[in-house]
């Protein structure tokens, strides 16, 4: 025990020892390191003041990233509130001049002359053009189109005209047209910075006026205005299309087939409403950009979903734009197509002819599908409604002679100067009856469609 207590006091003192020398014999670092720590302060405390009166002085660094100083109408630092604000300043500078028009023409295995036909008669040299062939065309056929569109010397000299390289299976009705038309969009996108409305068209559609007369009455017309026949999916047709599960075998096989039924049945969705129209559609830039950036994500949740919808190219565009905020009150309820249906039971188009021609014109609309190969109604619409003797429709850019048979349009005017014709009056005034206050008080509603198909009856 005496021991212990002799070595308790010796390990005492020898500790004591210990820090009493650590104390004065490393007081050299005690100057060091209380400068330092005001040098860290000082610091910080000069990056923070210097980051929140960067937001009050003009000669600052002007950074190319997103400013954390938010102002005060600000939602908070969100990158795609920055992504929205380019867009909208992209929209407000493409007001300055006459719009400009992105068509997407399709057809498949023996369509290549009708697309050819549809393109010269759509053609201006101030739009985009992309022309797509479906996967089941020979790949004899799909050279001959992009030949036919190489070989134009205005379609080279201009450079506004190109043919998707990439062919895909599409099937009717299914998941795969959508994608086809998205792929499109993004190549139009990528190919051109400057237009304004998205038109998707196909081979056996075709235009009842001049793009002259189009772009005169869309110069007058907010870039913000989307065209697209649209209601809200209710009752039995809910119940039949949104619980059923179809797959396109186009997404998994190198042959084209039927949309395949499944067995199985899905809820109705309640975090969206569904919509559903026409597959053909006037879309504005912004709109379509935000279906393939999709920043706050609701496109790509639509495009999943109606991969397994039956008429998914029919809902797609439609449930998207209805369901977002910024968009649903930029929906006018028209497809800007005549269309005459079987009747009953008003599911088919029908193939239009001569005797549909006088109610293609009192309808006013732009387009018109669908017609046959080469039916004389065609010509028809070339001579009395187009003003086509050569190649293309009549336009105030073609400034060539006509003598002798010559082709005006080999010789290129001003392309911003339009020269409207009798269909110019018709297209306003049918503008004029699908932005009256009546009209648009209907937009992504149960009663939008009713409301079109009365216009379609008074013109």
């Amino acid at each position: 025990m005496q021991r212990r207590r002799i070595w308790l006091v010796s390990m005492k003192k020898t500790i004591n020892n210990s820090h009493s020398g650590w104390g004065f014999s490393d007081r050299k670092w005690i100057v060091p390191f209380f400068a330092s720590v005001l040098v860290s302060i000082t610091l910080s405390m000069a990056a923070v003041f210097g980051l929140y009166s960067s937001s009050y002085t003009s000669d600052e660094l002007q950074f190319d990233v997103i400013s954390v100083a938010q102002s005060e109408e600000s939602s908070g630092y969100f990158v795609e509130s920055d992504i929205k604000t380019v867009f909208d300043h992209r929209i407000g500078v493409s007001k300055v001049e006459a719009p400009r028009l992105a068509y997407l023409i399709s057809g498949t295995k023996g369509d290549s002359q009708r697309m050819m036909r549809t393109l010269q008669a759509v053609y201006h040299p101030r739009n985009q053009y992309v022309l797509h062939m479906d996967l089941e065309a020979p790949p004899r056929e799909r050279l001959d189109l992009s030949m036919s569109v190489k070989n134009d010397l205005t379609f080279r000299e201009v450079d506004n005209v190109r043919v998707m390289a990439q062919s895909n299976l599409v099937t009717y009705k299914g998941p795969t047209m959508i994608a086809c038309t998205l792929q499109a969009i993004a190549v139009l996108l990528k190919e051109s910075l400057v237009w304004d409305w998205f038109i998707n068209l196909s081979a056996s559609d075709y235009p009842l006026m001049t793009q002259d007369d189009i772009l005169h009455v869309f110069s007058n017309l907010s870039r913000n205005l989307n065209f697209l026949e649209h209601t809200e999916l209710v009752g039995w047709k809910l119940n039949q299309r949104a619980k059923t599960i179809v797959i396109d075998p186009a997404l998994y096989l190198s042959r084209k087939s039927d949309l395949a039924m499944t067995t199985q049945r899905r809820s109705i969705p309640t975090s969206f409403k569904l919509f559903t129209g026409s597959a053909w559609v006037v879309l504005t830039r912004s709109f379509v950009e935000y279906c393939i950036w999709g920043w706050d994500n609701l496109p790509r949740t639509m495009l999943m979903y109606y991969t397994n919808f039956v008429s998914s190219p029919e809902g797609y565009f439609h449930t998207v734009m209805c369901n977002t905020e910024e968009f649903r009150h930029t929906a006018i309820g028209h497809d800007l197509h005549f269309i005459a249906w079987d009747n009953p039971p008003k599911q088919h188009p029908v193939s239009l002819t001569m005797k549909d021609f006088r109610k293609m014109v009192n309808s006013s609309a732009p387009f018109a599908r669908k017609f046959a190969k080469n039916d004389p109604v065609l010509d028809k619409i070339d001579k009395e409604l187009l003003g086509r003797t050569n190649r293309f429709a009549h336009g105030a850019w073609c400034v060539g002679s006509s003598e002798d048979g010559a082709d005006p349009c080999s010789v290129r005017g001003n392309d911003t100067v339009f020269k409207p014709g009798p269909g110019a009056k018709r297209l306003q005034w049918l503008m004029g009856e699908l932005l009256s206050d009546g009209f648009r008080s209907k937009q992504c509603s149960t009663e939008n469609s009713a409301v079109g198909a009365k216009i379609a009856e008074k013109s």
